[in-house]
């Protein structure tokens, strides 16, 4: 019997929020802002995974050229 692996496709705003260490609220915000990119799904907000990490390289970025 073969077993199969489902990876994550997507991320609720929840679950963004835990992996950045950041309030839902927060997370919500920069969502809302278009900040952190989402697409709707019916009445949820859903995060795909390079839009994390999208968001964790502009800002590191963003950091690295303020500190030059």
């Amino acid at each position: 019997m073969t077993s199969t692996i489902i990876q994550r496709k997507w991320h609720t705003t929840a679950e963004v929020a835990a992996m950045l260490g950041y309030g839902l609220s927060k997370t919500k915000m920069l969502v809302l802002t278009g900040e952190i990119r989402s697409i709707k799904d019916g009445r949820n907000r859903r995060i795909l995974p390079r839009y994390v990490d999208e968001y964790v390289e502009r800002r590191a970025r963003e950091a690295e050229e303020g500190a030059a």
